[in-house]
């Protein structure tokens, strides 16, 4: 894609966010656009949302486990950024028409104490870099019709970020074994699904060392504050105004999302 097409789809995918209106997927009209491509066009948006006065506050890894990638039919892990609009607190009312086709996953989220960055970072330079871990919810969405999304369309629409509600327990990594912590989400007071840390690349650790690794070369750094969602413990669900999702994640405690009513 040459840059007119890359600020041509980003402006495309903004449109989307302001009329609530999905677009085709992106792949339709540029059939030869590849994962580089479409990183810029998520960079493209970046840079306007940035420019409005939006902060990156973390970054996001997303289809990092067999059930998501299988979800969504995609064959590897890819990344976005948080911005400081995305985020909602915990118990509160969240406006569900700010999303377009919204879907949930729990996560366990790092929050980085130190600087983080790739190329080279091991497994043990990620534990050093982690303040604590706090359990999470993501809502996922598509500005892409239906999500009928290839790698490409999920990439360039910001890895699909839509937004991020955090716990308020924080934990050490130190207390606890993230490929054996188990994860129970409730819809309503239903059980709808139940998953581990080990469904996300083995562990969630190895999540942030491939995003750090995968960004330092493009020089982006991982910074202190920053929040990193490593990907879901289970598939994602669809979310309707009303609606109350519970992740209780044992010793890392709980977190609750609360979305408003029509």
């Amino acid at each position: 894609m040459d840059t007119h097409a890359v600020r041509d789809v980003a402006a495309q995918l903004g449109r989307a966010y302001e009329t609530g209106k999905p677009i085709a997927p992106i792949i339709e009209d540029h059939p030869g656009a590849t994962v580089t491509d479409a990183y810029r066009v998520q960079q493209e948006q970046v840079r306007e949302w940035t420019s409005r006065g939006e902060v990156v506050k973390g970054h996001k890894v997303g289809l990092s486990s067999a059930a998501m990638q299988e979800q969504m039919g995609v064959d590897q892990p890819d990344y976005g950024h948080l911005l400081s609009g995305m985020f909602h607190l915990e118990q509160q009312p969240i406006p569900g028409d700010r999303f377009l086709q919204p879907r949930i996953e729990p996560e366990i989220a790092f929050v980085l104490g130190r600087p983080l960055s790739g190329p080279g970072v091991t497994a043990a330079d990620a534990v050093r870099a982690v303040d604590f871990v706090l359990p999470a919810l993501e809502i996922v969405d598509s500005r892409i019709q239906d999500w009928k999304i290839s790698i490409v369309d999920t990439i360039a629409d910001n890895a699909s970020s839509g937004g991020v509600v955090l716990g308020s327990k924080p934990t050490a990594l130190s207390a606890v074994d993230l490929r054996t912590t188990g994860c129970t989400l409730h819809r309503n007071g239903s059980v709808v699904a139940t998953g581990a840390g080990g469904a996300v690349l083995g562990s969630p650790l190895n999540a942030l060392v491939w995003l750090a690794n995968t960004v330092g070369p493009l020089g982006i750094d991982l910074e202190p504050g920053h929040v990193v969602l490593p990907g879901s413990m289970t598939r994602a669900f669809p979310v309707s105004h009303g609606d109350t999702f519970v992740a209780n994640m044992g010793e890392l405690g709980s977190v609750t999302a609360v979305f408003d009513t029509p």
